[in-house]
């Protein structure tokens, strides 16, 4: 008998359970292989040390916290926010635009399965999504990127699979497939009103929605944006995990009334470009 339930249609409501996949020696030989993207090589230790740390937040804050405890030969596989999107129906199995990435989704998809999350959807035929090109404006409005990773095909089948409205935006190329750049990596909700942005690389049709919703924007200071300044977890509305090491952003956060903890994130967020939020995948909010 199974305890979890699922359904996880926000970003800020309070993080119930969530899964994450702590760093292991597929993560520490990332920079083996240039494909990974990976900035210098993994200390190891560090790497898992800073995930410990991430998720003693989380259980600090109140989250269940559940560990993969699998490996699919790919390091990014510590970033369990990309290779599912977990809805009120289940979970949607997507299909990465990095090839490297390739499969992950069907080891996160085992363990749902056996956990009592059952899959609402797969994407086929050539379709390609991650996770960080998606993100829930709130409960009924899903927002999707369509990047090198998240093609049009992938777009079109996630509209076709959630039950609620959705809303596209083009990511820009940026520095081309090489880097990731997710939707995500430009805006974190973390209230119903409150999102952090990297104005420079928000989508213009994003930031009019954004208005006429009346969502506050703090906005990332350029210095602090390849920090992951612009990458933070909402527990719950206003209560804020960000990586260490970006203060500017982190003062504007206490300034909007948010409360703020920060996790050292060196090895295991910013070499691989991936921030709090990348590093979870929410099973259930609310």
């Amino acid at each position: 008998m199974h305890t979890l339930t699922y359904g996880a249609q926000s970003m800020s409501a309070p993080l119930r359970e969530v899964l994450v996949h702590r760093p292991g020696e597929v993560f520490g030989r990332a920079y083996d292989d240039s494909r990974h993207g990976y900035l210098r090589a993994v200390d190891l230790n560090a790497a898992q040390r800073e995930h410990d740390a991430l998720c003693q937040i989380l259980t600090d804050l109140g989250a269940n916290v559940h560990e993969l405890g699998a490996e699919s030969g790919s390091p990014d596989l510590t970033y369990t926010f990309d290779p599912v999107l977990v809805t009120d129906a289940g979970a949607i199995i997507l299909h990465s635009g990095k090839p490297t990435r390739q499969g992950e989704e069907l080891v996160m998809e085992g363990w749902l399965n056996d956990h009592g999350v059952p899959t609402a959807g797969r994407l086929v035929d050539g379709a390609t999504a991650d996770g960080g090109d998606t993100f829930w404006l709130d409960h009924d409005t899903l927002c999707i990127g369509r990047s090198l990773r998240t093609n049009r095909k992938g777009v079109a089948q996630i509209q076709a699979l959630v039950e609620a409205e959705t809303e596209v935006f083009d990511v820009v190329y940026d520095n081309g497939a090489a880097e990731c750049l997710h939707l995500m990596s430009v805006i974190s909700p973390v209230a119903g009103d409150v999102a952090v942005v990297y104005l420079p690389l928000l989508p213009c049709g994003l930031y009019e929605l954004l208005a006429e919703r009346g969502i506050r924007l703090v906005e990332v200071p350029g210095d602090e944006y390849l920090t992951l300044g612009a990458n933070v977890l909402a527990v719950a509305p206003g209560v804020c995990v960000v990586a260490d090491g970006n203060p500017r952003t982190r003062q504007a956060l206490l300034d909007a009334g948010c409360e703020v903890h920060a996790f050292p994130a060196a090895d295991v967020g910013v070499n691989g470009s991936g921030g709090p939020t990348c590093l979870t995948r929410p099973i259930l909010r609310g």
